[in-house]
This record gives structure tokens, sequence and C-alpha cells, in this order.
């Protein structure tokens, strides 16, 4: 009978282990399914950036920026 305790204590911690096992294999698929939306985003706001770098070169023209420097002294 003794021996069936320590059966029954040992399917129990690995029982504990694998429940622990689960739950975190389940916080990682949600960290992993949240973090596959972001793909699509993070391509659109590089296309955006890519875009308006685009536009600011276009309003500077053919001659560029005029810069006025001050004089200091």
């Amino acid at each position: 009978m003794e021996g069936r305790r320590v059966e029954d204590r040992q399917l129990d911690a690995l029982l504990e282990r694998l429940d622990a096992i689960h739950a975190e294999l389940r916080t990682l698929n949600r960290r992993l399914e949240s973090g596959e939306n972001l793909i699509p985003l993070v391509h659109q706001i590089a296309q955006l950036s890519d875009s308006l770098q685009a536009l600011a070169y276009a309003a500077l023209g053919r001659e560029g920026p005029s810069v006025r420097r001050r004089r200091t002294g």
C-alpha cells in the first residue's frame, strides 16, 4: 500500500508539471498570434515612411532647399 501512495504522489507531481507546461504554451501561443497580426502593420508603416520621404524630396524641387545661415560673431 505504501508503494501505491508514492506512485500517486509522483503522478500528481507529473500532472502539476504538465499543467504548468500547458499554461506556458498557451501564453507563448497568445504572444505569437498577436505578433503575427503586427506584421502587416509594420509593412504598411514602412511603405508610408517611404512615401513621405518621396513627397518631401518632390516638394524640394530640382534645386533643393534654400537655407539661410546666420552669421555669428
